[in-house]
């Protein structure tokens, strides 16, 4: 899972960061306006962590244009302001929840996946696709009730790929989704191939009736 945290307060903004990734997400960062709006547009994420007064400009302005583009992302604004009229403007203009400062970090964590489940996973706590169960919050994955062991990358990608069953997914995305915005600066994307024969294998082994099927040129599929 890839979060995106907007907050132009260093100190605040490291915190949770930390945090985040101590709970095995994958953490961007932005701290003003320019820097925020071109990883919204250009990047996909699981959440972004909006703050709504930012250097350069202001957050609810990132929501109005990615409600205008059709970028889809689950928002959740953080925001020293806590008036009514701020939380009912940026839930109508596409925000999921509102989180007003100062929070305790549990009530974030909760919020997120809270919001997770509803964008992603239609509310359930597992995902499900033929005889495979993934449980996101306790990073479980179950073919026929049986575990399956995975590392850290391994059921990260998995997890993608069962959000979008059938769907051809580009090299490229797998590989922001799951090892950050800047891998597509790498000299190739190789590793991605590795990880998923290895994935691959252990589904086969697992007697799972799914599979990880290869587009030539192009990325993967789970059918």
């Amino acid at each position: 899972m890839k979060i995106l945290i907007i907050e132009d307060e260093l100190a605040l903004q490291e915190n949770i960061k930390e945090f985040l990734e101590s709970e095995q997400y994958l953490v961007e960062t932005a701290v003003d306006f320019p820097t925020a709006l071109d990883k919204a547009m250009n990047y996909s994420y699981d959440c972004i962590l909006l703050d709504i007064m930012l250097p350069g400009g202001n957050g609810l302005d990132i929501l109005r244009e990615l409600q205008k583009t059709g970028k889809k992302h689950a928002v959740l604004i953080l925001s020293a302001k806590d008036s009514v009229e701020d939380k009912v403007l940026g839930l109508e203009i596409g925000a999921d929840d509102y989180l007003a400062k100062p929070f305790h970090f549990t009530e974030l964590l909760a919020r997120i996946k809270s919001i997770i489940r509803r964008n992603a996973q239609e509310g359930s706590r597992l995902i499900s696709y033929q005889n495979i169960k993934l449980d996101p919050e306790n990073r479980i994955v179950l073919v026929d009730s049986n575990p399956l062991t995975l590392n850290r990358k391994e059921f990260d990608l998995l997890y993608y790929f069962l959000l979008r069953p059938e769907r051809l997914l580009e090299k490229t995305t797998l590989a922001e989704a799951v090892w950050g915005d800047h891998v597509d600066q790498a000299d190739n994307l190789d590793f991605i191939y590795s990880q998923i024969k290895n994935i691959r294998r252990k589904l086969k082994d697992a007697s799972a009736r799914a599979d990880i099927q290869a587009v030539y040129g192009v990325g993967y599929k789970l059918v």
